[in-house]
């Protein structure tokens, strides 16, 4: 399921619903599962990054597992994604992008921490996986 919370941005929700389809087919983790993405401000961003990771700034992608502690390939529910989509407008014209493909991009990096990924502890395998999950599913780097 996704949802559009925000208002600053003008986005097509729809187009998301088909792209989490073809990456949970994509990555065997993902597989039969599903997973939330909601769009929201900066200004919830960052009260949602102050309450849950104790950070007084904004960012462009906070996943919360279903499961806190580690993945379990048991359940069907990975869990949520929240993207703040100002954010990713910003950083999809530093980075001469579509704003689509950056979001989707947020998607993806969202999906592989709900599968039990972390590119701050691991030595490069998250890293590895997104790149070569980018052009899996075509979204312009």
């Amino acid at each position: 399921m996704i949802v559009n919370l925000q208002r600053k941005v003008k986005i097509e929700t729809a187009a998301f619903n088909a792209f989490a389809a073809a990456l949970t087919a994509s990555l065997k983790e993902a597989a039969l599962r599903h997973f939330s993405v909601a769009f929201v401000s900066d200004r919830r961003m960052k009260e949602l990054n102050k309450l849950f990771r104790g950070k007084d700034s904004t960012t462009d992608v906070l996943s919360f597992p279903n499961e806190p502690d580690d993945f379990d390939p048991d359940k069907n529910n990975l869990g949520d994604i929240v993207i703040s989509v100002e954010q990713a407008a910003t950083q999809s014209a530093e980075n001469g992008l579509l704003l689509e493909a950056e979001i989707k991009q947020l998607i993806l990096h969202g999906v592989l921490h709900l599968c039990g990924y972390d590119h701050e502890t691991d030595t490069g395998e998250m890293n590895a996986r997104e790149l070569e999950l980018r052009k899996t599913l075509n979204i312009e780097a």
